[in-house]
């Protein structure tokens, strides 16, 4: 009985938005979302006193608080990093930037993503189909400002979030060629990209959702749910919207990255763990050990 009740709701829902929300041929919205990730200093931190937690804060605070903006019509979407916001702060992290996701166009009629990722200077074009979530839509409900939300999850490879960034970890585990440290990274030929193996471990994605705005976009590549996703919870990592503006007046255009090097998802993390190695490989010789 409560299940028809939901599905009543979601259908009365969609009829009232529908009829309330003007899907013409130019529709647009934007989200803007606000992602926070608390700090983790792990058994290191216990050291430090709670005034140096403070200022090792402060300075982390544009690596653990961003603000993006998905701007989205029925079928596309690009979601970035609100560089205005940014620029205001003055925070500068050049080291960081090179382990942040770039610019996201999605298009969920041809299922096509590509994401523009920038490392060291060099262009990448990352190219894929858009994966399919296998989302479980539950009962439960909350309210995001004005808007009434459903609850979703889904389960997914730890790669699948992670893939454009970069941890020690994953290079001491990483198997490269004897000669990798001899070959620049803009010449590497991607053939050992089958050996770069996803990431076995699953994690839980938890997602909100509201059917008031019917479109089957969201954050990030998060995406398949009927209406749009209004809050992303991955590890320890949140999503949340934090305001909606529907058909601005001033558009945005929809378009898809043209500009770099193509490459897939374990090919872009095969660069860039390669060329990480060649760093710390050079940092050992200078130094005489390595980190």
């Amino acid at each position: 009985m409560k299940n028809n009740f939901i599905k009543i709701f979601i259908s009365g829902v969609l009829i009232f938005s529908l009829s309330n929300v003007t899907f013409a041929q130019d529709f647009q919205g934007k989200a803007y979302y606000f992602s926070k990730t608390p700090m983790n200093l792990g058994t290191w931190g216990a050291r430090l006193s709670e005034q140096q937690k403070k200022q090792i804060e402060e300075r982390l605070k544009n690596r653990l608080e961003k603000t993006f903006v998905l701007t989205f019509n029925k079928e596309e979407s690009i979601y970035k990093e609100d560089d205005k916001l940014d620029a205001l702060s003055g925070a500068t992290d050049t080291w960081g930037s090179n382990f942040t996701p770039g610019p996201l166009y999605k298009n969920v009629k041809t299922n096509s993503f590509v994401q523009d990722q920038e490392f060291y200077g060099k262009q990448f074009l990352v190219k894929e189909a858009l994966q399919t979530l296998e989302w479980k839509i539950g009962t439960e409900t909350k309210q995001i400002g004005n808007y009434t939300c459903f609850k979703a999850t889904c389960k997914r490879a730890d790669f699948d979030v992670s893939w454009w960034n970069f941890s020690w970890d994953k290079l001491r585990n990483y198997d490269v060629e004897k000669n990798a440290d001899s070959i620049k990274t803009d010449e590497i030929a991607i053939k050992k990209s089958e050996d770069v193996e996803e990431d076995g471990d699953m994690v839980e994605i938890e997602a909100w959702y509201t059917p008031m705005i019917p479109v089957s976009q969201g954050p990030d590549d998060y995406w398949g749910l009927p209406g749009l996703i209004l809050e992303v919870s991955v590890n320890n990592t949140t999503l949340l919207c934090s305001k909606i503006v529907m058909n601005p007046e001033e558009k945005t255009k929809i378009e898809a990255p043209d500009k770099g090097k193509e490459v897939t998802k374990k090919e872009y993390q095969e660069i860039i763990t390669v060329k990480m190695q060649e760093m710390r490989d050079n940092l050992g010789r200078n130094s005489g050990r390595r980190p």
